[in-house]
C-alpha cells in the first residue's frame, strides 16, 4: 500500500488519533435518525469511489470487472508497466476514457451535487472527496471536488511536466477503434511516436494520464486539503466504496474517531462498517437521493 503524507501525518503527529480509530460503535441502518443529525450539519464531507461510478456503468477496477483483456488493472496502472508498454497502457485509459465519456452521471452523482447546490443557499457546505478519475461528479453539477487519484481527462508530459485538460476522443488518431477489453484481442503495438505527445513548443514529449497509479504518492496538496475536510467537517459520508485502497480507508475512520457521525452507502458491509454510527446497505442510487433530499426543516 501507498504510504504517504497523510499516513505519516497521522502515525507520527496525531498517534492518538489513530488509536481511537479502532473503536468500534454501534452500527444502525435508521434513515430517520440520520436525517435528523443531517439536518443540524454544517459542513458535510462525502467520501466516494467506485460504486458510485458503477452505478453509471463505468467498471470497478477490483474483481472481474477489473480486468481489461487478460490483466487486471494493477497489473497495467504502474509507472514500470507504462514505460515497458505504453501502447497497451495508453489502450486501456483509451478505453476507460471512453467509457467516461459515453456515461452519464448516476441517481447518485446527481442527489450529491444537488445536495451541495442547496446547502450553500442556505450558508451550508458540502465537499465531495472522490477516489474516481472519471469527472463524473462534476458533470453532475459538484463545484467543490477533491480528486485524490487525480484526473484521467488531465495529461501530464514525461518530458517537460505540462499538465493539461484534455477531452479528445480520441486522444489521438491512432487510438481510434483501439482499447477493447476482449481477451482475443491483441495489444495494437502503437509506435511511441504515434502515441499521445506534448503540444508545448519544442517539447513533443510523451503524455501519460495525470493520475495517481499504484506505487506512486498521492499528491500532498491534496492531501492537505482532504485533511483539512476530514478535521472540520461535523457529518461525512462514505459512499460506493469497500474500503481497501489506502489512505482513503483511513478517511471515514479518522473522521469517527472525533466522534462526529459517519454513515456508511454501500451495497455490502466493509471491515470499517462497525466503526461507523450509520450503514445503509444496498444501491447508493437508490439509497443516497433519499438522505440527502431536503429536509423539512430547511427553508431554502
Amino acid at each position: 500500500m501507498i504510504v504517504n503524507q497523510l499516513m505519516l501525518r497521522a502515525a507520527v503527529a496525531h498517534c492518538g488519533r489513530w488509536t481511537a480509530v479502532n473503536q468500534l460503535t454501534r452500527t444502525n441502518s435508521d434513515m430517520a435518525e440520520f436525517r435528523e443529525v443531517f439536518s443540524k450539519a454544517r459542513h458535510i464531507a462525502v467520501i466516494t469511489g467506485a460504486g458510485v461510478s458503477a452505478e453509471s456503468g463505468v467498471p470497478t477496477i477490483r474483481g472481474a470487472e477489473g480486468r481489461w483483456r487478460t490483466w487486471k488493472t494493477q497489473d497495467l496502472a504502474t509507472p514500470g508497466s507504462f514505460w515497458r508498454h505504453p501502447s497497451r497502457v495508453w489502450e486501456f485509459y483509451h478505453y476507460r476514457r471512453e467509457l467516461a465519456l459515453n456515461a452519464q452521471p448516476s441517481a447518485a452523482h446527481r442527489a450529491i451535487a444537488e445536495c451541495e447546490a442547496r446547502l450553500s443557499r442556505q450558508g451550508r457546505s458540502l465537499v465531495v472527496i472522490t477516489q474516481n478519475i472519471d469527472e463524473l461528479h462534476q458533470r453532475a453539477g459538484s463545484k467543490s471536488v477533491l480528486e485524490v487519484h487525480g484526473n484521467q481527462f488531465h495529461t501530464r508530459c514525461v518530458s517537460c511536466g505540462d499538465v493539461e485538460v484534455n477531452h479528445k476522443s480520441p486522444i489521438c488518431p491512432s487510438l481510434e477503434g483501439k482499447g477493447s477489453p476482449d481477451p482475443d484481442v491483441p495489444d495494437a503495438l502503437i509506435p511511441v511516436k504515434d502515441l499521445p505527445r506534448c503540444d508545448e513548443k519544442g517539447c513533443d514529449g510523451l503524455l501519460r494520464p495525470h493520475v495517481i497509479w499504484f506505487g506512486e504518492t498521492l499528491d500532498s496538496h491534496i492531501l492537505t486539503k482532504v485533511e483539512k475536510e476530514l478535521d472540520t467537517c461535523d457529518l461525512c459520508l462514505v459512499v460506493g466504496t469497500s474500503s481497501v485502497v489506502y489512505p482513503a480507508a483511513l478517511f471515514g475512520p479518522q473522521v469517527a474517531s472525533r466522534g462526529v457521525p459517519v454513515a456508511e452507502f454501500n451495497t455490502k458491509v466493509t471491515r470499517n462498517t462497525p466503526r461507523f454510527r450509520f450503514h445503509f446497505p444496498g444501491r447508493c442510487a437508490e439509497t443516497l437521493p433519499a438522505a440527502l433530499a431536503r429536509h423539512e426543516s430547511e427553508l431554502i
